[in-house]
């Protein structure tokens, strides 16, 4: 019996190999298939993604209003939602529209007349004028060149100019995206058991699990980073009119919707009131500066973490990597959804594998102590002759 038993245990080693090759190579295969899909059809998979993402939102507000109302039938509440949501939009174009719009063409006649100023006097000082040599004509620079950090410049500009001169146009792939979100959530039943038939039978229970907690994650994420958004929308256009600085109300609505893109979007929402705040002194424009440094400490470190404990806690480097990713490959539109995309990624992921072991755990709070500091210790106040015997 023993040499039976030993007998089979190569067989079992050697079928235990194959298994895990099979599934190392299945998982290479999905992967490479997941990237060339992205390549080839990026564009199209950004317009579903993001009408998925109108989907949930409707789908959440709507399951929010019939447990208020539970006698609303759920085709209604959705329908009301989204009534309510465009009349509130035609309504804050009636009212404030003339005024906004008004402020947004004087902001960006004054950001190309700051924007031409700055570009004077960097070319009056050494260091000023080496940037703009090594800066590209499509970033307003001198380089006439591709190479280096050319490429990363005429990619973004190719990238914009893509979407602005697409078959669509901003305004029809936006209409799409609100179109066929509205009908993901009229009947998201249809869609979710339409995606599950594709799965094999053994594994839909896992899959429909896992749909859902992308589901809940991309409405928590939505939900609080929408808050995000108007908090710091609020708080810029308010410090900036106590400050004193022109086009508050505009530079106010510029910083709330690059709030949605995390830690790159509040860059980009700064300089607009910095370069306007140039005009005016280097008093207001360290003014304004240091006002954007204290809303986004208050952002990072009182709604960020309150945000983070109804949603998926996102690395800030995974973030930002993400989003280079996802930009580099999609343009404009992939650097805008990286971030709910990889929130539900790692929802998923996270759901989808096993917790790892108290003893192969790497990040320790402070104050705890790592088992192998314990054992270097135990072993450097023993003598030799015990590590020999050991």
């Amino acid at each position: 019996m023993s040499a039976d038993t030993s007998g089979d245990l190569p067989a079992s080693k050697s079928q235990a190999d194959t298994s895990y090759i099979f599934r190392l190579l299945r998982f290479a295969l999905i992967i490479t298939i997941v990237i060339i899909a992205i390549w080839l059809i990026g564009d199209v998979l950004t317009v579903v993604f993001a009408s998925a993402l109108v989907a949930v939102v409707l789908h959440g507000v709507a399951r929010a209003l019939r447990r208020r109302m539970p006698f609303i039938p759920y085709q209604a509440a959705v329908g009301i939602v989204a009534a309510l949501i465009v009349l509130g939009v035609i309504a804050l174009f009636y009212f404030s529209g003339p005024q906004i719009g008004d402020q947004f063409i004087k902001l960006k006649q004054a950001l190309v007349t700051q924007y031409g100023e700055l570009k004077g006097r960097m070319s009056q000082s050494s260091i000023g004028a080496m940037v703009l040599d090594h800066l590209p004509e499509s970033l307003g620079g001198n380089e006439k060149g591709s190479s280096g950090l050319g490429n990363l410049g005429l990619g973004f500009a190719n990238s914009v100019t893509g979407i602005l001169s697409s078959a669509f146009g901003v305004i029809g792939t936006l209409l799409v995206i609100l179109i066929a979100g509205l009908y993901f959530a009229l009947t998201p039943a249809i869609y979710v058991e339409g995606t599950l038939r594709l799965i094999p039978e053994h594994q839909r229970p896992g899959a429909r699990k896992l749909l859902l907690v992308a589901g809940r994650t991309l409405w928590s994420w939505t939900i609080g980073q929408a808050f995000d958004m108007l908090v710091v929308g609020v708080a810029s256009g308010i410090g900036l009119a106590v400050i004193g600085v022109p086009l508050a109300l505009a530079l106010g609505v510029v910083a709330g919707l690059c709030n949605f893109i995390p830690y790159i979007g509040a860059i980009m929402g700064a300089i607009p009131a910095v370069l306007i705040a140039l005009s005016m002194g280097t008093k207001t424009t360290l003014t304004v500066f240091g006002l954007y440094c204290v809303i986004q400490f208050l952002e990072g470190n009182v709604l960020a973490p309150f945000i983070q404990r109804h949603a998926v806690h996102m690395p800030p480097a995974l973030a930002i990597l993400s989003q280079t990713v996802f930009g580099s490959i999609l343009g404009v539109p992939g650097l805008i959804l990286a971030s709910p995309l990889t929130a539900a990624l790692l929802a998923v992921g996270d759901r989808a594998t096993p917790p790892l072991a108290d003893d192969m755990r790497v990040g320790r709070t402070v104050g705890e102590t790592d088992p192998s500091d314990d054992r270097d210790k135990e072993e450097s106040s023993e003598g030799p002759d015990a590590k020999r015997k050991r």
